[in-house]
């Protein structure tokens, strides 16, 4: 008799969005993916990315069982072994070449998983090594960097009260394709369109006329990397018509006048040409956000991974609070989240030690991942010699991938935990494989903080795991304390942390949270028995409740922040302009994809190229390029053939090749059609060129050469 078929309430774990999916299943088999109409918070909402959670549990590819590279071929071992010789071989190498001889490098994937974030940390702890890097500074880093600096807290980022908001500038992304980043927010086209229904307005300020611009009230190109000026330029106009007006908040912010002193040389007039944005529309723009009821300024990817990225982010968020949209019903709001992990998490250290060859700053314990291939290549005191690879792919993903593949080729030991051979991957001597998504317990950890309305869901897994399947958080474990063992540390500790699983430790926080007492008494076993979620409602204002500092005021940090006015200054307005015969490059992102991954899922490749080169007609006329022809784009560290796309949606001299491509790397097992691999837009970006304050990588205005 056949088994029967079981509806399970999960989440989709495959963006920020946490969309709840109701999973259909017949033994160990998934027969369907759809979106849960009951979910609170998603109301029925899927991207088709979600569909992809079934070919990762699905795919031949996938690894199930740990992988050892003996005499250049993979053979299966079992976890015990991989355990032992992983533990061991970290050992050794430390005794021998230091503390700092082993790196870790962890990928985008670990956000979403709850495992990785509360267990995998007593894996870092006992490497005890200060070469950890991550996705973080290609992407998110300056957000960090101003939320510790302003609020106290790195995690402790405000984000669109989009629900409520009358004007909605967004500056540098893209949500309709990223599904929101830094915002959780599933139902996005629906709520940028509920904007515009109670008479108010989306503007988009983007290189690019995204999807998101193409349905968005008003859109302006603008110069690559030259948001700086433009928000310098909006924070002159505040002051100089009398605009500024933070309300009560100025009580908490003792410096706030003194920002008029710092952006008034940054006219309209002035910077217009650098921005590609007109005088009086910059000052339009500065009317109407003034003007309406509420507003709130979104800067993300794009804004971030420039050459100012920091300094940037810190203005957006200036911008906010002088028009007194910081904490206000329709503006920046800070979430109350169920399991609020920020009380019990690093507040995000800044330069207390810098990396051993450039010198670059380290934040929370990382170092900047564009100093990755130096730290390996570089001989003496520190080298790295061996890395752990965590869900990760940089060899795609960071700047000059060309060089860091290289690089990987003379570590001495490479262990990867992941379930493909990947562009990275193919590096390891070890490959430790976890389950897929569907199969672990779920609960998000990171992106409640990020919700544009409190909710709380606990997806439990779909299946029993089998017994010689791992998760993640095991995984970590079981390797923390084999290296306890061998450095005679005390395991007392673990017994407790095998017993209690990530599942209790989200318990705890939710039972000693905000919603913990009184009318929601939340707690696992009442979210397990609400697996649709529940509605916590909508954000509320929290400050000064909000700030970390104990002072509770919010810090300004003008020698920080201002300082990099003087590289402003040099970058733009000195005497030294760019070649003429470059394009800027940017990247771009599309609904069905995932960085560097879900390419190995037919269905989320099938269809056109996406992978190609856009340009402008008017460049295409420059360069002598026709729409379909194949084109060499050059920079600095390395070169790329791809097909141009002619289109009027990107801005004239600036040039946009999609990121997460470039799968025909050797050895990388994956099934991606040839047509479908694309090139990786990371080998041509340039890892000594780094946002000076932070260390973040700067993947847009990369200059590039352009051939037929």
């Amino acid at each position: 008799m056949p088994e029967a078929i079981k509806k399970h309430y999960s989440t989709c774990t495959l963006c920020e969005a946490m969309c709840g999916i109701e999973v259909k299943t017949q033994g160990r088999e998934i027969l369907s993916i759809a979106g849960d109409k009951a979910n609170p918070f998603s109301q029925g909402h899927v991207c088709p990315k979600a569909a992809a959670l079934k070919d990762l549990y699905e795919d031949t590819d996938r690894i199930k069982l740990p992988l050892k590279k003996v005499e250049g071929e993979w053979r299966e071992i079992s976890w015990e072994d991989a355990f032992d010789e992983v533990a061991q071989r970290f050992v050794s190498i430390q005794d021998e070449h230091g503390i700092d001889a082993v790196a870790t490098y962890l990928g985008n994937p670990n956000a979403h998983n709850m495992g990785s974030i509360l267990f995998g940390p007593y894996f870092y702890r006992v490497l005890k090594t200060h070469n950890r890097y991550s996705a973080t500074s290609v992407d998110q880093l300056p957000h960090h960097i101003v939320s510790r600096q302003l609020f106290g807290h790195q995690q402790q980022i405000p984000i669109p009260d989009i629900d409520h908001t009358d004007y909605f500038m967004i500056i540098g992304g893209n949500p309709l394709a990223s599904n929101g980043s830094i915002m959780t927010v599933p139902q996005i086209k629906k709520r940028l369109k509920a904007i515009q229904q109670r008479n108010g307005k989306v503007v988009v300020i983007d290189p690019k006329k995204s999807e998101t611009a193409d349905i968005s009230c008003e859109h302006h190109f603008i110069k690559p990397g030259s948001d700086v000026l433009l928000l310098l330029s909006m924070l002159n106009t505040l002051f100089k018509k009398g605009l500024a007006a933070p309300g009560d908040i100025a009580e908490i912010i003792p410096e706030l006048d003194q920002v008029k002193n710092y952006v008034a040389p940054y006219t309209p007039d002035r910077v217009a040409g650098h921005v590609g944005i007109q005088a009086l529309a910059i000052e339009s723009i500065v009317d109407e956000f003034s003007q309406a009821n509420s507003a709130v300024c979104y800067g993300r990817m794009g804004a971030s991974v420039q050459a100012f990225g920091t300094l940037t982010q810190y203005l957006i968020m200036l911008f906010n609070i002088l028009t007194g949209n910081l904490d206000r019903r329709g503006g920046m709001m800070f979430t109350q989240p169920a399991a609020d992990t920020l009380p019990h998490a690093g507040r995000g250290s800044l330069g207390k030690f810098k990396s051993r060859v450039r010198g670059l700053p380290a934040f929370a314990g990382e170092y900047p991942v564009s100093c990755l291939a130096e730290e390996i290549t570089t001989e003496g005191e520190g080298q790295i010699k061996a890395m752990l690879i965590g869900a990760g792919n940089p060899i795609l993903t960071t700047p000059n991938g060309e060089q860091l593949d290289k690089a990987f080729e003379k570590l001495d030991f490479v262990v990867a935990v992941d379930f493909f051979i990947t562009e990275t991957s193919r590096h390891a001597d070890i490959i430790l494989p976890p389950v897929t998504a569907l199969e672990r317990d779920h609960y998000d950890i990171i992106f409640h903080n990020f919700a544009v309305r409190n909710f709380a869901k606990y997806s439990p897994a779909l299946f029993e795991p089998a017994a010689e399947h791992l998760t993640d958080w095991q995984i970590y474990l079981s390797l923390a304390e084999r290296i306890e063992v061998l450095r005679g540390g005390n395991t007392t500790q673990y017994a407790a942390l095998w017993d209690k699983q990530p599942k209790g430790v989200v318990d705890d926080m939710l039972k000693a949270g905000l919603y913990g007492q009184g009318e929601h008494q939340l707690s696992l076993k009442k979210l397990e028995a609400n697996p649709h979620g529940i509605d916590l409602g909508p954000l509320q204002p929290d400050l000064p409740n909000a700030i970390y500092h104990p002072d509770q005021t919010i810090h300004l940090e003008f020698d920080y922040f201002m300082q990099d006015l003087e590289r402003v200054e040099s970058h733009f307005f000195s005497a030294n302009q760019a070649e003429q015969d470059t394009l800027q490059l940017i990247g771009r992102r599309h609904l069905k994809s995932n960085n560097s991954w879900l390419h190995n899922s037919r269905r989320m490749v099938k269809g056109a190229k996406r992978c190609t080169a856009q340009l402008h007609p008017n460049d295409a006329e420059r360069f002598n390029v026709q729409d379909g022809q194949f084109i060499k784009v050059s920079s600095r560290v390395g070169q790329v053939q791809i097909e141009a796309e002619v289109t009027d949606k990107i801005m004239p001299g600036v040039i946009s090749i999609p990121h997460g491509w470039g799968h025909n790397k050797k050895g990388a097992k994956l099934k991606v059609a040839e047509q479908h691999a694309g090139v990786s837009v990371n080998d041509l970006t340039d890892e000594m060129v780094v946002d000076e304050l932070s260390g973040n990588a700067v993947l847009n205005g990369v200059p590039v050469w352009l051939e037929a």
